[in-house]
């Protein structure tokens, strides 16, 4: 599992490392790991030419260290000092490498091979610095790569928000822990690939994170599976509230989430019942009310839903029910936090900000702020699609579960109903509302992967390919 942490957690464990070992000696491991980072990316270190982008900060002195390591391995390295003061150690340190301090930035920049941002740290706030802008743009227009040191400097590090410019890296080192940031968009897109360097802060870390993404073993641990004695009714039943007149397509694919998602029968309750059959005959179609349709572990509701009613009485249920879609429409928080069962309500930033009462760009620059803020206004488990796809309980106790899967050829008309089928035949599978979400969430973007493969994709695609995304995620645990 990956984890991430605030800003003030990691600088009091560094603080608590610091005690413990040399003076300097954290920077020294922070610069090791991210010379043998850019060594890698550069492949042949003798003879490149290296840009580094200095600020007053302590990232500054790590960019400078680690070019004085790359200038004695032979690079080129010169130092464009951005900020009011430079780590004058750092600054001694490269000059006795071979190092240089650049008197015209856009004359090395224009020939480096490799550009590392270390002009601002995880304390930073708000977008660049005006002088630093045009030669941030003009390493972003160079052939160089361009390496982050711990963040790429403009974003913020505990929430992802982008405030004005900020470096676009085609990587980003970060030392001791992950920063939530460098997990959740916006800021996600501005860092490129990740590469962790361990600084010894593991033991000086709290055990809950601000953040978690799961993994493929993960996963495999929440994912059920049948026993000996096992049928389709001890498995679980998920019914599912969607499709009208003029989406029966949302309920078909809604469906089709369902019967891939581990619970043993599904049950429909909608106008739709002939396309759900003629596409899937295992299905339980039921034509009337929910309340009479038959005993469920759990319900989905909302998708294609329209005008169709039902929704009012899943909600007074007794099991787990999952929102999505229009279900989501003139919900009542003080209604869905009476239920004496769970709730999981999975909007998109549109909806998101429908509930919240403010506009869509405000949810996509704070993704993390409108997840939290929807888990606790509501009383419900919340999934909150997107670009970064965000998990948040509500009992605030947890860390919010980012959604490491998908591809952007998930953006298309349908993929939510699958992933809400999905998520709701894992709550009646008997898994709790934050494991089915983050599960359902992680074996769809898997599923879009393998559906897209680089080429565009449509909705049923993905329910066709959890399947395959399953048994990858269980592949090698023993488990069948």
């Amino acid at each position: 599992m990956r984890t991430a942490y605030r800003v003030e957690t990691v600088r009091a464990a560094e603080a608590a490392l610091m005690e413990r070992v040399p003076d300097g000696a954290l920077m020294q491991r922070a610069a090791a790991g991210l010379a043998g980072a850019c060594a890698g990316l550069l492949g042949r270190v003798y003879g490149a030419r290296v840009v580094l982008l200095v600020g007053s900060g302590d990232n500054g002195g790590d960019a400078l260290y680690a070019g004085a390591r790359l200038a004695r391995r032979g690079a080129g390295v010169a130092a464009v000092l951005l900020g009011a003061r430079a780590h004058e150690a750092g600054l001694d340190a490269l000059r006795r490498a071979g190092g240089r301090v650049a008197e015209d930035p856009f004359a090395v920049l224009t020939r480096a091979d490799l550009v590392l941002d270390g002009i601002t740290g995880i304390g930073g706030s708000g977008g660049l610095r005006p002088g630093a802008v045009p030669v941030v743009r003009a390493a972003r227009g160079s052939d160089a790569v361009v390496v982050a040191v711990d963040l790429p400097s403009g974003v913020d590090a505990d929430t992802g928000t982008v405030d004005g410019e900020a470096v676009r890296a085609d990587a980003t080192v970060t030392f001791g822990a992950y920063k939530p940031g460098l997990l959740v968009d916006p800021a996600r897109e501005y860092a490129g690939a990740l590469r962790l360097v361990d600084i010894g802060l593991g033991p000086h870390l709290p055990d809950v994170p601000e953040l978690e993404a799961l993994q493929h073993a993960d996963v495999a641990r929440l994912l059920p599976v049948p026993g000996a004695e096992s049928d389709k009714y001890r498995r679980g039943v998920v019914g599912l509230v969607a499709g009208s007149a003029r989406y029966p397509g949302a309920a078909v694919l809604a469906v089709t989430g369902a019967l891939r998602g581990g619970a043993g029968a599904v049950r429909y309750v909608g106008p739709a019942g002939n396309a759900v059959l003629a596409r899937h005959p295992e299905t339980l179609v039921h034509d009337g009310s929910p309340r009479k349709a038959g005993r469920v572990q759990a319900w989905v509701v909302g998708p294609g839903l329209g005008d169709t009613p039902g929704a009012e009485e899943v909600l007074a249920s007794e099991v787990p029910v999952l929102v999505d879609a229009d279900g989501l429409r003139l919900l009542d928080p003080g209604a869905v936090r009476d239920r004496s069962a769970p709730t999981v309500l999975t909007p998109h930033a549109g909806e998101a900000a429908a509930l919240l009462g403010v506009a869509r760009e405000e949810v996509e620059a704070r993704r993390l702020d409108a997840v939290r803020e929807l888990a606790g206004r509501y009383g419900a488990t919340v999934l909150l699609k997107g670009s970064t796809t965000l998990v948040a309980d509500p009992s605030g106790g947890l860390p919010v579960r980012v959604n490491p899967t998908g591809t952007s050829w998930l953006a298309t008309a349908g993929s939510g109903d699958v992933l809400s089928g999905l998520a709701g035949s894992l709550l009646a599978a008997g898994l709790v509302p934050r494991d089915a979400a983050s599960a359902a969430a992680y074996l769809h973007g898997l599923a879009a992967r393998r559906a897209a493969r680089g080429a565009p994709v449509a909705a049923y695609d993905v329910g066709e390919a959890l399947a395959g995304a399953w048994r990858d995620v269980v592949g090698g645990t023993g488990r069948e």
